[in-house]
């Protein structure tokens, strides 16, 4: 970790972050986060390409950690964390990219990917599969309760979490997110109330982990990570062909409570998800958690790094 250095790219006036380690002149994996996350979600990824040859950049989404806030939240979109990808990889000279990505980081990742073909040698998705654009039936398909229901509400969210302080938020959310059922909340309950204040930390999730997601979270706030993803999930995108060509792998952890969104784990195992992603390869990882790569390190990065050496 004292290896990895920390610098800020301008785009457009507003200062992204984003952490790195490896060669210069090594090929480039970028790493895209999702939510409750920061660029410290792929700790131990950056640490193994790096020392498999390979150059590592992980960032901090705009409105996330140690990045500025979009200047506008309400006109804050996925598509703009594509335009900071492009806009980051211009200021630093690189051509081309492995993109990695998880939970809401994957979305930005195929819109790069669909937008900027010709830069990306290969695509890994950890969890996420690449599905139709469009509004998703879990919107509708869940009840009300479902978390991402309650926090596409406005204010709701944040009436929620400003009863505590960031770093119990975060918490919460990785215990909740760890387990293999789909949070829903009751009636009279908010989301933050799913979880027991006794409850501990997964074994592989320690307090000084939670610590550096609390301190960032803490600056940072959770308007911007409310906005992009759960208030963003319908934005439309001018994509004429919508499957990705390049070649791509998804990882999936076994226990990974979005298999249990509607139609999701038949999506994946009957092959359909092959119609939008015509070079796929499906890897599954048994017990395997939401935050897989956190939670098995030693099994998720043998997978990538194979996948870099397959396509370099």
């Amino acid at each position: 970790m004292d290896q990895i250095v920390h610098k800020f790219v301008d785009v457009k006036g507003v200062k992204l972050h984003i952490a790195e380690v490896g060669n210069e002149s090594s090929p480039v994996v970028v790493f895209v986060h999702g939510f409750p996350e920061i660029w410290y979600t792929w700790r131990h990824q950056m640490m193994a390409v790096a020392e498999a040859g390979f150059r590592a950049i992980s960032l901090d989404s705009r409105g996330y950690g140690l990045s500025d806030p979009p200047p506008d939240t309400e006109k804050f979109g996925f598509s703009d964390i594509v335009d900071d990808l492009i806009a980051i990889l211009d200021s630093l000279g690189i051509d081309k990219i492995f993109i990695v990505a998880k939970d809401s980081g994957a979305r930005p990742a195929y819109l790069f990917t669909l937008r900027y073909p010709a830069r990306v040698t290969g695509v890994i998705s950890l969890g996420i599969p690449h599905t139709p654009f469009g509004p998703p039936r879990f919107l509708t398909e869940l009840p009300e309760g479902f978390y991402i229901n309650r926090w596409r509400e406005p204010g709701r969210a944040e009436a929620d979490f400003g009863r505590f302080d960031a770093k119990t938020v975060v918490r919460n959310i990785y215990i909740l997110f760890s387990r293999y059922e789909i949070p829903i909340a009751t009636e009279n309950q908010e989301i933050m109330d799913i979880v027991e204040p006794t409850t501990p930390l997964p074994p592989w999730f320690t307090e000084e982990d939670l610590s550096a997601y609390g301190t960032l979270y803490q600056k940072s706030g959770f308007l911007n990570p409310l906005k992009v993803p759960y208030r963003s999930i319908e934005e439309e995108y001018d994509i004429e062909d919508p499957v990705i060509k390049n070649p791509m792998l998804l990882v999936v952890g076994e226990k990974d409570y979005f298999l249990k969104f509607p139609g999701m784990e038949d999506f994946i195992k009957s092959g359909m998800v092959k119609h939008f992603a015509s070079d796929l390869e499906v890897e599954y990882v048994p017990e395997g958690s939401h935050f897989v790569q956190e939670q098995f390190p030693d099994k998720v990065n043998p997978l990538i790094i194979g996948f870099l050496h397959k396509h370099c």
